[in-house]
């Protein structure tokens, strides 16, 4: 089992890492990739990486941070070569939910991410909220055979879905999956191939039920593991089986 996007940098998750850490490999998760949001707390997902071999970290610009952490390609490209536990870009995207940061900056970053995602031939994670049409029509046009995409957190309907199927995309399934006013949402879920899924907690938020109103953790992912696997009709063990997979040949491959 493995968690393909988690905040280990956040609180309470970092100041307790030791204790996370050993929950999550009792729930039986194997590899953990934790996601770096701005420039300032890279520092932190490097320190983070050394704790545990089943760490992996990322380097990126969240959209809400784009405002005052605006980077380069070139730059981009640098960070992930400093370490070779780096095995993404982002988290990128466009969130126009929210009036944290311009959306022309936005584009611009997430445009920047691209490219280096395609340069170094690894996975870009795309954060995408109220902003669908901007996300397909950038991604459409910069796809390319080494352009690797993941949705994370996927809460976008299913025509959006449909859309990025054609790009080679695959789908995070968080804890949202397991809210009851989801039904849309897993409705989406049921429609993607069992070999574009992955599984995350996006931890420390976002936890599933039963959890719902606590700190999430990366050992709560069982419970959206369980959710998926009734949805696709399959064992949990599976579904397991399958999404781990899955990571493994899009970070690994």
């Amino acid at each position: 089992m493995i968690d393909s996007h988690c905040h280990l940098d956040h609180e309470p998750l970092f100041s307790n890492l030791d204790k996370v850490l050993s929950r999550s490999k009792d729930v039986g998760i194997e590899k953990i990739l934790t996601i770096c949001t701005n420039i300032k707390g890279y520092s932190n997902i490097l320190d983070i990486v050394k704790r545990d071999e089943i760490i992996f970290g990322t380097f990126g610009i969240h959209p809400h941070e784009t405002k005052n952490n605006f980077i380069k390609k070139e730059d981009i490209i640098n960070n992930v070569k400093s370490n070779n536990k780096i095995i993404g870009v982002g988290e990128t995207g466009l969130d126009f939910y929210y009036n944290n940061s311009d959306k022309d900056i936005q584009i611009e970053s997430f445009q920047n991410h691209i490219e280096a995602a395609s340069s170094l031939k690894i996975p870009i994670i795309v954060h995408s909220r109220s902003a669908e049409n901007e996300t397909y029509e950038i991604l459409k046009k910069n796809y390319n055979k080494d352009l690797k995409i993941l949705m994370h957190c996927f809460t976008g309907s299913s025509s959006f879905a449909e859309q990025l199927m054609p790009l080679n995309a695959y789908f995070s399934a968080s804890g949202i999956i397991t809210f009851k006013n989801s039904l849309e949402l897993q409705e989406t879920f049921c429609k993607i191939p069992n070999e574009k899924l992955l599984i995350e907690t996006d931890s420390p938020f976002l936890s599933p039920v039963p959890n719902r109103g606590k700190k999430n953790e990366p050992s709560f992912i069982k419970f959206t593991a369980e959710k998926l696997a009734q949805l696709k009709n399959m064992k949990t063990s599976d579904l397991i089986k399958v999404t781990t997979e899955n990571f493994n040949n899009l970070f690994f491959n």
